[in-house]
């Protein structure tokens, strides 16, 4: 809003530029979150709205998160309400990939709300049914491909897929492109999800991929900086930069509360969300390849489970101690904080990774 008002005025061209934009994106989510957060966790103690550890699989993660027990959850909507604020402040809201973002944003966001309440209000209920969870995702997964498949066609990259370091070979995928983004949105919503299981920890990873997708998403939408490094140019595409920064600073003044000893969680509303817009923003700017670097950490998380599961069936034994990856180290000795911070530090080396890769 602010940015179609201030584009009309000649003397405020400041405020057409991304790059200042972005600032003030990331900036204004910040202390969004940072104000209604401190005043929605206070709400959240009234209504009592808090973490049941008793719900957990493993009697031994029910021991060590007993810390944890009662504290408020639902945490994500300070994160959503943040980054949808900041958006229609300073984003060209008519750009119709924002429009995309900010629909997947609104639908995780209810799916995520609705997962959570279920879990808080009946006991010895873990929220959705993981076939209604992954029903609406995957509805949500193929409205965006569709829509998605048939705007690319308009373009002469259409449905290649860009592989990283390999500028000659883009396979074409055709109308299973719509499958593809399907699985990407769906699948980064659920990685994130399994990544939410430490203080901080997803919340961390990705705002590191936030600022990471910005940088992505401002070259893909210069005509020049895409052609010198032979990615393909979404026109339009440079707005979602503005959207990642305000996802970033959003995350920035959640983890204000959320970092270890964490007094909110985001819950399902949160984790959700953030990852279906994460892959839906890799898939707009046509680097879902890169998306598997830059979301190393959240990837390594699902595979871990996938492994798991997969490998207990056949064997009746574990390949780790707990599932996912994190819990691992957390039954092997190390400290909860430890743990996030190195997770960090491996997200931030593989965001940078992925530049050299572009």
């Amino acid at each position: 809003m602010l940015y179609n008002l201030f584009s009309s005025i000649h003397s405020l061209e400041i405020f057409k530029y991304i790059s200042s934009r972005s600032c003030l994106a990331a900036f204004t989510a910040f202390f969004i979150s940072i104000f209604f957060g401190h005043w929605f966790i206070k709400k959240l103690r009234v209504l009592k709205v808090g973490e049941d550890t008793t719900k957990k699989d493993s009697e031994e993660l029910k021991r060590m998160h007993f810390d944890k027990k009662n504290t408020p959850t639902m945490g994500g909507i300070i994160v959503i309400i943040s980054i949808l604020i900041s958006t229609l402040l300073w984003c060209n809201i008519y750009n119709e990939y924002v429009l995309l973002l900010m629909f997947t944003l609104i639908w995780f966001g209810v799916l995520g709300f609705i997962d959570d309440y279920i879990k808080l209000t009946q006991k010895n209920v873990p929220g959705l049914t993981d076939v209604s969870k992954l029903l609406f995702q995957s509805a949500l997964g193929l409205i965006l491909g569709l829509i998605l498949y048939f705007h690319f066609t308009k373009f002469t990259w259409g449905t290649q897929l860009a592989i990283p370091f390999i500028k000659d070979f883009k396979p074409d995928v055709g109308p299973f492109y719509i499958l593809i983004a399907a699985f990407f949105v769906v699948g980064m919503s659920n990685a994130v999800n399994l990544t939410d299981g430490l203080d901080g920890l997803a919340i961390g990873c990705s705002i590191i991929a936030g600022i990471a997708f910005a940088v992505v998403a401002y070259i893909s939408g210069r005509v020049d900086f895409s052609n010198y490094l032979r990615i393909p140019y979404i026109p339009g595409s440079g707005e979602l930069s503005v959207f990642c920064a305000a996802l970033a600073g959003g995350g920035l003044g959640f983890l204000w509360y959320n970092c270890f000893p964490a007094q909110v969680f985001m819950g399902d509303t949160g984790s959700l969300t953030l990852g279906g817009i994460l892959g839906l923003i890799a898939i707009i700017v046509k680097q879902e390849v890169l998306m598997i670097i830059i979301g190393g950490v959240f990837v390594a998380e699902a595979v871990s489970v996938l492994m798991q599961v997969s490998f207990y069936k056949i064997t009746k034994k574990r390949i780790l101690r707990c599932a996912p990856l994190h819990h691992h180290f957390q039954f092997k000795g190390w400290p909860e904080a430890k743990i996030t911070l190195r997770f960090w530090i491996v997200a931030a080396l593989l965001a940078v990774f992925s530049f050299v890769l572009l």
